[in-house]
């Protein structure tokens, strides 16, 4: 079965009825802190908890809204907190099929609310009791019209029992046996006996169990192995190591009453040997990292009253007893040889090893469906780490729906959108809705960046990308480019994406943040002018991070060049022909600039008399938008061009 729809009625802050379909693999939950995504995670798994967990059952007194709690109990309704709509399994359909006979239980999905009080309210189950009938007694080789119509009008075992009554032959009464078990009513129903058969032996075994898990689940450092044998454990990080002792089968009472435990040791490093080569398939952050355990008796003196035998007086005599037995969990990193209790190591990995602790536990019950419940997972992982635990995520939803609540853009995936349900606070109480339909932009703003990051991934970076300057260079080299290719010469490779960084004092950050990626990495850039730009460059040079060939400068390509721009890869005809047109009002004649300087934008800084120079971007979006072919260059200007292209071509 799988769960295709949830409508909570009314739960803490969601004080209006709430509908929201869930995905047949992984559904997201995207609001603000406070907003109720914890509310809705809360109210599904109250639904059916996968173990008994008083903190796992619904109470109006804490969970139906607050301001209406008053009315609820003067009005004595049971109120409904949440309606769940599962679909069923082609196989499931099937073995009721098998049992009831074709065309009795024809429904694809099936509906069930849950009260209050935690009872559950099925809903309009279908079932055609008198196919059945018709089925049944065909199948025993009793049929007959008449018994088919006593049979009919039966509604309860001690109807059947009556109607047996009326027979004496064996192989009748020997069928009419077979009746008896669809009558049963162990859920004590006060009508609809044969549907009550279906929901007992068909759809409770089946109906999903739900696991919930947030950051107070992670194990904590030191376990008291004394106090894991309450059974009524309300520290939801005692919870998990009891699942951790479990996976371990180890008896808590035996630890208490051993004196060595070398062999409970060895069977939880088993077990976390287990768990730690599952986490490694997905923690990519440190690779190093490995768990110990110890075990240690805590002893402290106990007085105790005791007659003295020969001046019969009570004395006071001190015991040195053993009090607690405690577990020890610490991370050792392996290369630095250090170790650490788990709690002072980093809580994204305690979080990912807890998780799979708990995980675990319902893993080994293979005759159970599940649906996992997270909430803010990867809380504390880096953006890296929260990308591992999505491909984790992915892998689990094979086998197990989830639903996992977050604000991180990097726990969200910018093609899986559709799987997005935004929760946002009102003065109407929380309000869930698809991500489309969401207009809030503080909630969306995990969907934003999620999809910003993506596009700036997939736009602008690609495997091989070439840092320029500006938006201008951008322009520029590919209008060349695509000129030069239309005539058959060299141009920028196709497989070559350009990246303006927005100045040559950025170019060294974009570096920095592209180079962790395996990205081939290649800049084209003006020469400096301003000295801590190009020291910045020159140290990244020295320490590696990129080599020195894969840094070119536009004066390397020009003769007699010391600095040049892109705008010099251009006579200095061409370009003005292009920079009169976006500048129509400040003309420049070939003539006006001073030919002792080689830059041609420090030419026409100088003849303009203009302090902070001119937007550069007019003449190569002015170009870009004539759609001019060789014909409108010098030789001169393609020649630069191809020269560039070929060496930045070899590059790569």
């Amino acid at each position: 079965m799988k769960l295709i729809k949830a409508t909570i009625h009314k739960y803490k802050c969601i004080e209006t009825e709430q509908s929201f379909d869930v995905e047949n693999d992984i559904t997201i939950l995207v609001g603000m802190n406070e907003s109720g995504k914890t509310s809705v995670l809360e109210a599904l798994a109250k639904s059916n908890y996968f173990q008994k967990d008083e903190a796992f059952k619904y109470t109006s007194t804490h969970d139906y809204p607050r301001k209406e709690k008053k009315a609820l109990d003067k009005s004595g309704v049971d109120a409904i907190a949440i309606t769940a709509v599962y679909s069923l399994s082609d196989k499931l359909i099937a073995a009721i099929e098998a049992d009831l006979g074709k065309e009795v239980f024809t429904q694809k999905t099936i509906s069930v609310s849950h009260k209050y009080s935690n009872g559950r309210l099925w809903n309009d189950i279908e079932a055609d009791y008198l196919k059945f009938v018709e089925n049944k007694t065909g199948e025993l080789k009793i049929s007959s019209k008449s018994l088919n119509d006593k049979l009919s009008t039966v509604k309860t075992l001690a109807e059947l029992d009556v109607l047996i009554a009326e027979y004496k032959d064996e192989g009748l009464l020997k069928g009419l046996e077979e009746f008896k078990k669809y009558f049963k009513n162990d859920l004590k129903w006060k009508d609809s006996i044969f549907h009550e058969y279906i929901i007992r032996v068909h759809i409770l075994p089946n109906l999903p169990k739900f696991l919930y898990y947030d950051e107070y689940y992670a194990l904590p450092s030191r376990i008291s192995i004394e106090k894991l044998n309450d059974e009524n454990l309300t520290d939801e990080e005692l919870k998990t190591a009891k699942a951790l002792f479990e996976l371990a089968d180890i008896n808590t009472d035996e630890i208490i009453s051993a004196e060595n435990f070398e062999d409970f040791k060895a069977e939880l490093e088993a077990t976390q040997a287990t768990i730690t080569n599952e986490l490694f398939k997905y923690w990519e952050t440190n690779r190093n990292l490995e768990i110990t355990f110890d075990i240690d008796k805590i002893t402290g003196e106990v007085e105790r009253k005791v007659k003295e035998p020969i001046y019969n007086r009570d004395v006071t005599v001190t015991d040195v007893k053993v009090i607690e037995h405690v577990l020890d969990i610490r991370v050792k990193n392996r290369r630095s040889g250090v170790s650490l209790p788990l709690k002072n190591r980093s809580k994204g990995f305690n979080w990912f090893f807890s998780f799979l602790v708990w995980f675990k536990k319902i893993q080994e019950d293979k005759e159970s469906n599940y649906i996992l419940l997270l909430d803010e997972p990867g809380l504390n992982l880096h953006a890296a780490a929260q990308a591992n635990l999505l491909h984790f995520l992915d892998d689990l939803s094979a086998d197990y729906q989830i639903v996992y609540t977050t604000h991180s853009p990097f726990m969200i995936e910018s093609d899986k959108l559709q799987k997005v349900r935004t929760v946002l606070e009102t003065e109407n109480g929380s309000i869930i809705s698809e991500s489309i339909q969401e207009k809030d932009p503080n909630t969306l703003f995990p969907l934003q960046a999620a999809l910003g990051y993506d596009i700036a991934q997939n736009l602008f970076i690609s495997k091989h990308n070439l840092l320029v300057e500006g938006a201008s260079d951008l322009l520029y080299l590919q209008v060349m480019s695509a000129i030069l290719q239309s005539t058959g010469r060299t141009g920028l490779d196709n497989k070559i994406t350009i990246v303006p960084t927005g100045g040559l004092d950025k170019v060294s950050t974009f570096i920095s943040l592209l180079r962790g990626s395996s990205l081939n990495i290649v800049c084209l850039l003006d020469t400096f002018r301003d000295g801590k730009g190009k020291a910045k460059l020159d140290d990244m040079i020295e320490q590696k991070i990129i080599s020195g060939k894969k840094v070119k400068f536009f004066h390397e390509f020009l003769t007699d060049y010391i600095t040049a721009d892109i705008e010099d890869l251009f006579v200095k005809e061409d370009y003005l022909k292009f920079y009169n047109e976006a500048f129509p009002d400040k003309q420049v004649k070939l003539s006006d600039l001073n030919n002792k300087i080689k830059p041609i934008l420090i030419q026409l800084t100088d003849f303009l008399k203009l302090a902070d120079g001119f937007n550069h971007y007019r003449p190569a979006n002015k170009l870009a938008s004539k759609g001019v072919d060789q014909k409108y260059f010098d030789k001169s200007t393609l020649d630069n061009f191809e020269k560039v292209f070929i060496e930045i071509n070899k590059l790569f």
